[in-house]
């Protein structure tokens, strides 16, 4: 199934460098599933055309180079065409036109309670902050980067297997409420032997389990085994690559994360794939994508802090939180672990509170770690294998 291209957008993050329109033809493209309306602002032709087309390449193309055609016409050399927005970028890049990505949330709108909003309306917002961004101004709106096929295929296994494991627990879980409404608790449906000892399990009352139930239960078991297998398969298949190109960008920084006591190869391949492969700017710019920066709000005398930012990726997030609480156990004599004991045994109810800056912390000293070779403070590492 093809993905909606509004997915794609949220997959991406990164700078570009801001260029200058000077007689570049503009194009916005606002984009659904069904059509896309795609805004231009042409040198030397006075109105502002707006077109909507089917979702189609090539029909994107020739409507650019017809743009193109009139501008020439009118006397203006063009030498490059802009579009942003995503409309098949790489495509587009291929064929000499220079496609950008505009964040979706980076794009101020109206805070009114009601306003219009119409997608004639958002292409004159997106070429209003196109236009400011190309001119060099940075607050206009940001861009994200353009993966290559083979970086967004590196992420597919982690998040493919992320997908598994909680499908797996959902399988157990409906498999211990199915055996819970009929009173037998303390059996593991997780065990090798477990479908052998379904037959012989009885309700409190004596009664064996009801043949639907049973039936139930067989398929549940049987579809966890095929999940865990393809888990198993994921895993396998992540170790071989590693070993066969150990010395490869990522799979190098992937086997000196898992160097660090605490930290395992699943981890350290996600961290990876998803933000320490990533050219950041500097140790802000990381906190921000993986979400765990502050998000204050101040006005006058006002002075309130509304928690997590949340605006980076989830999935950085999610493991970061789980790997400070880890690190916190391996890492006992670490510089950052003893910070956080410092800060809260004498605090009562700020550990969660404090946990966040811990992972804050070891996430900028990992990506010190993998691009400078510094290893944080205190941090004891494996023996090289």
């Amino acid at each position: 199934m093809e993905r909606n291209p509004m997915q794609k957008l949220n997959d991406l993050s990164r700078s570009l460098t801001p260029l200058k329109p000077d007689g570049t033809p503009i194009a916005v493209i606002e984009m659904s599933l069904s059509s896309w309306l795609v805004a231009g602002i042409v040198p030397g032709v006075e109105r502002q055309p707006l077109k909507k087309l089917e979702v189609d390449e090539s029909t994107l193309l020739k409507l650019l180079i017809r743009w193109q055609e009139e501008a020439k016409k009118s006397g203006h050399s063009i030498e490059r065409i802009a579009v942003a927005f995503e409309a098949g970028a790489r495509w587009l890049r291929a064929r000499d036109i220079e496609a950008h990505i505009i964040h979706a949330s980076s794009v101020a709108v109206s805070r009114e309670h009601r306003r219009a909003k119409t997608d004639r309306l958002d292409t004159e917002l997106l070429k209003r902050a196109f236009l400011g961004w190309l001119r060099g101004e940075r607050d206009h709106c940001r861009m994200v980067a353009i993966p290559t096929i083979k970086d967004e295929d590196a992420k597919r296994p982690n998040r493919e297997r992320e997908s598994l494991v909680g499908e797996q627990s959902r399988i157990v879980n409906r498999m211990k409420a199915a055996l819970v409404r009929l009173g037998i608790r303390g059996f593991n449906p997780k065990l090798k032997k477990a479908v052998e000892r379904l037959d012989g399990l009885r309700t409190p009352e004596g009664e064996p389990i009801p043949p639907n139930t049973l039936a139930e239960l067989r398929r549940d078991m049987a579809r966890r085994r095929l999940v865990s297998d393809q888990i198993r398969q994921i895993e396998d298949a992540r170790l071989e690559r590693l070993e066969q190109a150990p010395s490869d960008g990522p799979h190098a920084m992937a086997r000196l994360l898992a160097r660090v006591i605490g930290v395992g190869i699943e981890t350290a391949d996600m961290l990876v794939q998803e933000v320490l492969s990533r050219n950041m700017r500097d140790r802000r710019a990381i906190a921000r994508y993986a979400g765990l920066t502050g998000s204050p709000d101040e006005s006058g005398r006002k002075r309130r802090e509304k928690g997590l930012a949340r605006s980076g990726n989830a999935r950085v997030r999610r493991g970061m939180i789980q790997l400070a609480w880890r690190f916190l156990m391996f890492q006992k004599d670490s510089t950052l672990a003893q910070w956080f004991r410092a800060r809260t045994e004498n605090a009562r109810g700020t550990r969660k509170t404090m946990i966040v800056a811990v992972a804050r912390k070891l996430l900028i000293g990992l990506w010190r770690l993998v691009r400078e070779g510094v290893v944080p403070d205190g941090v004891v590492l494996r023996p090289v294998s």
